[in-house]
């Protein structure tokens, strides 16, 4: 769905004047959820979608951005571990007012309107197959369950906003669903009719195999070489008759968890309607938003989360079934770094002990009705490397979690699972600009017949640029009036080269965060910035097409500094800037402001996303792999044309051919499937890159050539 932008509500803290004032808004455009994503399930209309047998059960937990396709036949959710506050398990979809190109929806309106969409693929919910074949029937005791959160790290959705859930079934009715294209060659028209171009208002009949009489009403000038395309087959769908089943308004996630005591709520339903037991059963979640009015156009964003997770569906169960024989963690992982969550290799290497966290804290817990007997462990492999440690904390007993909710640093031996020490330093490599490092947290109990594993996995990162965030934007940040500063504090442990800053601009309804700003950097003065030493004036946000979201903006001249120093902006015009602002790491306490000649420190908990650039290349590395299916990774993103592919264990999954296009469609190259590619050959810029899977599920991603 989207590469996540959030918008929160709008609110006012008056500082020392009563226009001066730190703005936390919502984030327009989700980068990742911009992507492009195809199921030709959804698009071609020409394969059968498959049916599912019970048990269905999702966690998120193994999805990245989308849901997976596997279960699900849209793409408009987002599946983070960023918005949901403490979820069951680590991961969970996110609903929003945002479309799947990544924009707020056509429809949007300060009246509520339905936004995303989550629906299951068809279930058979009329047979069980294990152990044995058997009817199923109202008797059977089938239940649907699912925990929600309002808001999150989010934005409220507000009262008139809601959730819904819906159950479907089908009414025997076929519906057109949509009208199927082919693109041919613009050349084979002009020679069967002996012409040079199709013009403007032109009537273009489809060819031959194709439905009769269809045609296009041209509305360009076609000529040789070009390629059009054309309607080819009326494609039809059966009908589903949708049930309004359970529905929830908005509210705050403070209320939320005043008046429930928990952080999710779990919800159980009973299926006991017949119509329902149907070999093509489904199911969906909406969501209602309303984005504000007009005054203020940069509150005119993404708002109203809402987060579910654990969905369930399942016979033999009761309203008592809310116990799962599951030991997991909740939340993400944190960074073993005790500053930032990145910093450059270089400036690591300089001070290690001082740059390390002594310990991290986790969130365990068991969601079983029995206290588990649990052993933790995590293990650091060094990517590209040969570094390897490990902390293994032992055997614990850990009660459930609706007794005394997560394992506690405080008791015992919790603090070996919950709060586990950093058993060493990162590796010092001096032949190295960057590296990382993957960690990986697991929690087992052996000690029923089948053993309940669940891991957690994090990649520390050490690049050429310092960072407070996480790289997800739940929120946007802005100052008013105009005239004011923002200063961001990072030190070096040894003298550096600036070169630039990345900054994160949250796109916002008609680019109304398009101001002017000045970016600045400042020597320190006693804990505060000082004298500046560089400003480039009269600078625009710009909007990254890459995954991150982030634009380099290069100095001029590259500035060398030691020791403290300050990177920010002065806002020339008045409005929000829409800074993409991380709701889940806080670093309030190195975020200074100016009003009116005084610097002070923020009041917001988060970060702004604001990363300074250094050393000997402006060129900042992105050495992470990214996803495209659940566990095919592919990398370096930017490349110079070299591309390497990962294909882990248990992807449902395997690629089977590659193909790169450029953006307007085109393709460029193609090949079968292999773990390296070579495009040097393509000139410098963005591509397409994409995969189709045995199972012809398809997975399109942006991709930068750099040279």
């Amino acid at each position: 769905m989207r590469t996540y932008l959030i918008l929160s509500a709008l609110f006012c803290l008056f500082i020392s004047k009563a226009m001066a004032q730190e703005i936390l808004t919502g984030i327009q455009l989700n980068e990742e959820k911009f992507l492009f994503r195809a199921d030709p399930e959804l698009k071609s209309g020409l394969q059968e979608i498959p049916v599912l047998t019970l048990p269905f059960f999702d966690d998120f937990s193994d999805s990245k951005i989308y849901p997976d396709t596997y279960r699900w036949t849209d793409q408009f959710v987002f599946i983070n571990k960023d918005f949901p506050i403490y979820p069951i398990n680590s991961g969970a979809a996110t609903f929003d007012v945002i479309d799947n190109t990544g924009r707020v929806y056509e429809q949007a309106s300060t009246v509520p309107f339905i936004a995303d969409y989550l629906t299951s693929r068809p279930i058979r919910l009329d047979s069980v197959y294990l152990p044995a074949v058997k009817k199923l029937t109202p008797s059977d005791s089938v239940y649907f369950s699912f925990y929600y959160q309002p808001q999150g790290r989010g934005d409220k959705p507000e009262h008139l906003d809601s959730l819904v859930l819906q159950f479907g079934y089908p009414s025997g009715r076929m519906i057109l669903d949509f009208v199927d294209s082919i693109t041919i060659p613009v050349d084979l028209i002009l020679l069967e009719n002996s012409i040079e171009f199709i013009n403007p208002t032109d009537t273009v009949y489809s060819p031959e195999g194709c439905t009769e009489g269809l045609y296009l009403i041209s509305n360009r000038i076609y000529t040789w070489g070009d390629d059009i395309t054309l309607p080819c087959d009326s494609v039809y769908k059966p009908e589903i008759l949708w049930r309004k089943t359970w529905s929830t308004n908005g509210q705050t996630f403070e209320d939320f968890f005043e008046e429930n005591g928990s952080y999710f709520k779990q919800v159980l339903i009973p299926i006991t309607d017949t119509l329902f037991f149907t070999s093509k059963f489904q199911f969906r979640f909406y969501n209602y938003g309303s984005i504000a009015g007009d005054i203020i156009p940069g509150t005119q964003g993404n708002v109203d989360q809402w987060n579910i997770d654990f969905v369930y569906l399942n016979h033999s169960r009761s309203i008592n079934d809310i116990y799962y024989e599951k030991v997991t963690f909740s939340d993400r992982a944190p960074s073993f770094l005790k500053r930032y969550e990145s910093m450059p290799y270089r400036q690591y290497r300089a001070a290690p002990t001082v740059a390390i966290k002594p310990e991290i804290e986790l969130k365990i817990t068991n969601i079983s009705s029995t206290t588990k007997n649990t052993r933790y462990r995590y293990d650091v492999h060094q990517i590209s490397g040969n570094q390897y440690f490990a902390w293994d904390g032992g055997n614990c007993n850990l009660d459930p979690y609706l007794e005394n909710g997560f394992q506690t640093c405080a008791t015992g031996c919790g603090a070996k699972h919950s709060c586990p020490p950093v058993t060493s330093l990162f590796a010092l490599d001096f032949d190295m600009d960057t590296t990382s490092f993957l960690i990986r947290h697991f929690i087992s109990d052996s000690s029923g017949t089948n053993p309940l594993v669940d891991s957690l996995v994090y990649r520390q990162g050490f690049y050429n640029y310092f960072a407070y965030d996480d790289g997800t934007p739940e929120k946007g940040y802005g100052l008013e009036p105009r005239g004011a500063y923002l200063a961001m504090q990072f030190t070096l442990n040894t003298p550096d080269t600036l070169r630039g800053v990345q900054m994160l601009f949250n796109r916002t309804l008609n680019e109304s965060n398009d101001k002017f700003f000045d970016l600045v950097v400042w020597k320190d003065n006693n804990g505060i910035p000082g004298e500046i030493i560089y400003r480039q004036i009269r600078q625009r946000p710009q909007w990254s097409d890459d995954l991150y979201g982030f634009h380099l903006y290069n100095f001029d001249q590259p500035l060398i500094l030691n020791g403290t120093f300050y990177v920010g902006l002065m806002q020339e015009d008045a409005g929000s800037m829409n800074i993409g602002f991380d709701a889940v790491n806080n670093s309030k306490q190195y975020l200074f402001l100016n009003f009116n000649g005084f610097w002070e420190n923020s009041n917001k908990d988060g970060s702004v996303m604001i990363r300074p650039v250094v050393g000997s290349s402006g060129l900042v590395s992105l050495d992470d792999k990214q996803q495209l299916f659940p566990k095919v990774l592919y990398y370096p993103n930017p490349t110079d044309g070299m591309i390497h592919f990962d294909v882990l264990s248990g992807s449902p999954d395997k690629p089977e051919s590659i193909s790169i296009h450029d953006l307007t469609g085109r393709s460029v190259f193609s090949s079968s499937f292999s773990s390296t590619i070579d495009v040097r050959f393509l000139p410098a810029g963005f591509y397409l890159l994409r995969l189709v899977s045995n199972n012809n599920i398809i997975q399109t991603s942006k991709i930068l050539i750099s040279k």
